[in-house]
C-alpha cells in the first residue's frame, strides 16, 4: 500500500482528517507571521505614547468625568444614580482603578502562560514569535494599567482574594492544556474588550487618560484576540473526540469564570465602594438588562464554538446553566445592537 493511501486509511480509522489538517496548516503559520509583522510596525510604549505628564491627562479625584457612564452596569443603576455627585466620582474613579487593577493581574498570568506556551514550541514554529511579540504588549498594558492605579491615589486590590491566590498556578494550564488556557485568554479578554468597545462608541465623556489607555488596549487587543481565535482553530480539531467533548463543557464554564473575575468586583472592592450586597447582586447579574450585557460579551466565542463543533446537546445546558447563550455574532466584533 503505498503512503498516500495508508496515510488515507489511518484518516478514515480515526476520524480525523489528515490531509486537511495539513492543508490548514500553512494557512495558520501564515496568519502568525502577519500578526507577528504587524506587533513590528504598529506597537505602543506605555510610557512613549500616553503623555502621563500633560495637565489635562492628570487625574484628578474631583473630576466630574469620572462618573460611570450608562455603558457600565453599575452606571446605569439606580442606586448609583441617586449618589450625591462627589459620591458618584469617588466610586466611578475606584471602579476604573479596581477594573485596570484586575486587567493587570489577569495579563500577569496571561503573559505567565505564554511564555509556558513557548517553553515548548518547536524551532521553527512561528508560533513562537508571534506569542513573545504578544507577552511584550502584555507587559507594556500592565504598566500602564498599573501607572493609572498608581496616579488614581486609589488602593485598588483588583481581582478576588481566590483569584489572587490561584493566579500563580494558572500558567502552568498553558503548558499541559493549551486549548483550555486559550478559552480562558479569551474569557478574560472578550469582556473587558467588549465593553471599552461600547464605550468608546457611544462617546461617553470619558477622561482622556482613560480614553487613551481604553484606544491602546482595544488596538492591540484585537491582535490577541485574533490569535486566540486562530490557535483554538488550528488546535482544536487536532484533540481526540474525548478532548473535544470535555473541552465542549469547559468553555462555557471557563468563559463565565474568567468573566467574573474580570468584571465583578470582589468582597474588598465592593467595600471600599460602599455598594450595597442587595445592590450588587443584582448588578451582576440578576435584573434582565445586565442579563442582556452578560450575553452580549460572548456573541464572538458563541461563534467560535459553532465553528469548532463545541456546542453539542450537553455543552448547549451548560451554556444555558451559566447565563451566556444566545445567538452567536454573525461577524467578529459585532455590536450588539446590530446583533439583537
Amino acid at each position: 500500500m503505498s503512503a498516500t493511501k495508508q496515510t488515507a486509511t489511518a484518516a478514515t480509522r480515526t476520524g480525523r482528517p489528515e490531509a486537511r489538517r495539513d492543508d490548514r496548516r500553512p494557512d495558520y503559520h501564515e496568519t502568525l507571521r502577519t500578526l507577528s509583522e504587524a506587533s513590528v510596525h504598529q506597537h505602543f510604549d506605555a510610557f512613549l505614547d500616553i503623555p502621563w505628564d500633560d495637565p489635562a491627562y492628570a487625574v484628578d479625584p474631583r473630576d466630574e468625568r469620572w462618573i460611570l457612564p450608562q455603558e457600565d452596569v453599575l452606571g446605569r443603576h439606580p442606586w448609583y444614580r441617586s449618589l450625591p455627585k462627589e459620591r458618584q466620582i469617588e466610586v466611578g474613579l475606584y471602579r476604573q482603578a479596581n477594573i485596570n487593577k484586575v486587567g493587570l493581574q489577569f495579563e500577569q498570568v496571561l503573559i505567565g502562560g505564554i511564555m509556558q506556551h513557548a517553553f515548548r514550541v518547536r524551532n521553527g514554529d512561528p508560533e513562537f514569535r508571534y506569542s513573545t511579540h504578544e507577552a511584550a504588549e502584555e507587559c507594556h498594558h500592565t504598566q500602564m494599567f498599573q501607572e493609572f492605579v498608581n496616579r488614581s491615589g486609589v488602593d485598588a486590590p483588583g481581582g478576588s482574594r481566590l483569584f489572587r491566590m490561584t493566579a500563580p498556578f494558572m500558567p502552568l494550564a498553558a503548558a499541559w492544556v493549551p486549548a483550555a488556557f486559550f478559552v480562558g485568554v479569551l474569557a478574560g479578554e472578550e469582556p473587558i474588550d467588549h465593553l471599552q468597545k461600547s464605550v468608546l462608541r457611544a462617546g461617553a465623556q470619558a477622561h482622556p487618560l482613560l480614553r487613551r489607555i481604553m484606544q491602546i488596549h482595544i488596538a492591540e487587543e484585537a491582535r490577541h484576540i485574533g490569535f486566540a481565535h486562530r490557535f483554538l482553530q488550528h488546535h482544536v480539531p487536532r484533540l481526540g473526540r474525548v478532548r473535544r467533548a470535555v473541552l465542549s463543557v469547559l468553555f462555557p464554564l471557563i468563559m463565565r469564570w474568567l468573566c467574573d473575575v474580570i468584571m465583578v468586583p470582589g468582597s474588598e472592592a465592593r467595600r471600599g465602594m460602599g455598594i450595597p450586597r442587595a445592590v450588587a447582586r443584582e448588578v451582576w447579574w440578576r435584573d434582565p438588562e445586565s442579563r442582556k450585557v452578560l450575553r452580549d460579551f460572548f456573541a464572538d466565542v458563541r461563534m467560535l464554538a459553532e465553528s469548532l463543533d463545541l456546542m453539542n446537546p450537553v455543552s448547549r445546558r451548560v451554556w444555558r446553566m451559566c447565563r451566556i447563550d444566545g445567538r452567536p455574532a454573525r461577524f467578529r466584533s459585532e455590536p450588539a445592537s446590530a446583533a439583537s
